[in-house]
């Protein structure tokens, strides 16, 4: 058993109060490892943008890596995206670009300038992405310098007015990338047209060395979206937004350990609300993920985790850290041992009700993140 240990201070006495005698309590260091793990298959993400960067046809190829790389990892995401060759970065504010500023890429803000980031702006760790006029202005009282501009054609949420950006307001800028943001790319819907018809224009009649309007799913819209630069993130990660980004493979799998096995007879019943009765004598696992890790009360019932060739299926309600499988397919599964749970985006978005960015964002904190 380990002991906790408080140190005096030089010359003075350990008190039980609050007074200048007292130092916090120390405790050894202990290497811990986490009862859930993401496995997750480097080359499945290389392969992922390189297919993109094909589709994207003659224009460049970035990643959007906001949201700690779409859960799993900016940095390491970012890390192998650079080795296959990707030059542009995308995250949503200052702090995830000062946390990947070491790593030197070229990185673009989405959220734009607050007055609270100028500092961090002025820094140069990454371009502004200008969203309004009053970010024009504020930009361009600090200096100006290299940026990147956001125009809304019909979105509704971030960016300049398509008539704000031919009034004038931009000239003189040192504009990188004017970009706009695709609503509906998931869906064939006459919105695409009407916004690519709102963005082409722009096109010669706005100084920007490049032009961006497609994310995952715009790429598969085909030629005349890609324009300079194209922009994916879900795809990279495994999700498949249309049909015609079928060859995207899964780069995320949850894996959760087993804390107990137990035989469940005729009759008992499973969890939370007791929503599920045994119908005969049973082996459950029970294993150690739940909604605070990101797998959603959704997965109730009709998730499933794999051993082998042997499919578990989740039983009961999905708890905070814990989830109840049908063992009976697996007779020599036990404490300890790792079960991988069914997680292909695209079949999990259905199961769960949640959407591919959801499934992958919210993966937590508790996951060992283990990249092969």
């Amino acid at each position: 058993m380990k002991r906790l240990i408080w140190r005096h201070p030089p010359g003075g006495d350990a008190t039980n109060g609050t007074g200048a005698g007292r130092l916090p309590l120390v405790t050894p260091q202990v290497m811990t490892t986490a009862p859930l793990r993401l496995r997750l298959d480097s080359a499945a993400l290389t392969d992922n943008w390189r297919l993109l960067a094909k589709l994207s046809w003659h224009a460049a190829c970035g990643a959007a890596i906001k949201a700690d790389g779409y859960g799993l990892g900016a940095t390491a995401v970012a890390t192998r995206l650079a080795g296959a060759g990707c030059r542009d970065f995308f995250v949503a504010t200052w702090a995830e670009a000062a946390a990947l500023a070491p790593l030197g890429l070229s990185l673009s803000v989405l959220h734009g300038l607050r007055v609270e980031d100028q500092a961090a702006a002025q820094s140069g760790i990454a371009r502004p992405v200008l969203n309004s006029l009053s970010q024009v202005a504020r930009w361009r009282a600090m200096g100006g310098g290299l940026c990147d501009v956001m125009v809304d054609t019909g979105m509704n949420r971030l960016g300049l007015s398509v008539d704000e950006a031919l009034s004038g307001a931009l000239d003189g800028l040192e504009i990188d990338t004017l970009m706009s943001h695709l609503a509906c790319a998931d869906e064939d819907v006459a919105m695409n047209a009407a916004q690519l018809a709102a963005f082409a224009p722009l096109k010669g009649r706005v100084g920007a060395l490049r032009f961006s309007l497609a994310n995952s799913a715009g790429i598969a819209l085909g030629r005349d979206y890609a324009f300079d630069l194209t922009r994916p993130g879900l795809a990279l990660y495994g999700g498949v937004p249309r049909a015609e980004l079928a060859g995207i493979r899964q780069v995320v799998m949850p894996q959760a350990q087993v804390l107990q096995r137990r035989r469940v007879p005729a009759g008992a019943t499973i969890g939370y609300n007791a929503t599920f009765t045994a119908p005969a004598a049973m082996e459950v696992a029970i294993i150690n993920i739940g909604y605070a890790d990101g797998y959603w009360r959704g997965f109730s019932g009709v998730g499933a985790a794999r051993i082998g060739d042997a499919v578990l299926p989740v039983l009961g309600r999905v708890s905070m850290d814990l989830v109840a499988i049908n063992a009976d397919a697996a007779p020599d599964l036990g404490e300890g041992d790792w079960v991988t749970i069914d997680y292909a985006l695209p079949v999990a978005d259905v199961m769960s009700g949640m959407s591919q960015y959801e499934l992958l964002t919210g993966l937590g904190q508790r996951f060992d993140r283990v990249w092969g």
